[in-house]
């Protein structure tokens, strides 16, 4: 008899990583691109042993337009990009800069991050709703392909519970 898994015991799959912070137990990071008022934009997963850094490039690359108020081309950038200690590395600055976008990220040993925590808050509260699914927050499936199917189903049920209603 063929099964999906070949234990019901094990727990993993692609996407996850020995967590540095929870005892080496199997995780998975969800790196998020929101608006400046929580709207979820993108979302990009790996597993809890992968650095920040390594995927601000992958989470900017494949954002697709955004048709913002007025007339014009729908942007395909942020104009400013927040981000936490994790993001301070050279490799970031030098692919935001490229891109012509402004890098707003504490320095590590230099800046405290007291000052991000107003715009940081932002993120955490829209992780929370992203984790409020309870497929995601446990991690049933073990296929990267169905996480991260799953998880953008989960940022478009976000997206369209932030919509205003008609009457």
């Amino acid at each position: 008899m063929h099964r999906l898994r070949q234990r019901p015991s094990e727990k993993g799959g692609a996407l996850t990583g020995p967590n540095p912070t929870d005892r080496g137990k199997l995780g998975t990071k969800y790196h998020l691109l929101v608006t400046a008022d929580g709207l979820p934009l993108n979302v990009v997963l790996s597993g809890a042993n992968r650095h920040d850094s390594m995927l601000l490039a992958p989470l900017l690359d494949t954002q697709r337009a955004v048709k913002g108020v007025g007339r014009g081309r729908p942007r395909r950038r942020p104009a400013k990009l927040h981000a936490d200690k994790g993001y301070d590395n050279r490799r970031c600055r030098t692919y935001l800069r490229r891109r012509g976008i402004t890098a707003r990220i504490a320095r590590i040993g230099i800046e405290s991050s007291q000052r991000l925590g107003r715009y940081r808050w932002v993120v955490e509260r829209t992780i929370g709703w992203l984790l409020s699914y309870k497929r995601l927050a446990l991690r049933y499936d073990s296929s990267g392909r169905t996480i991260t199917a799953l998880a953008r189903l989960a940022v478009t049920l976000i997206c369209a519970r932030r919509l205003p209603t008609t009457n």
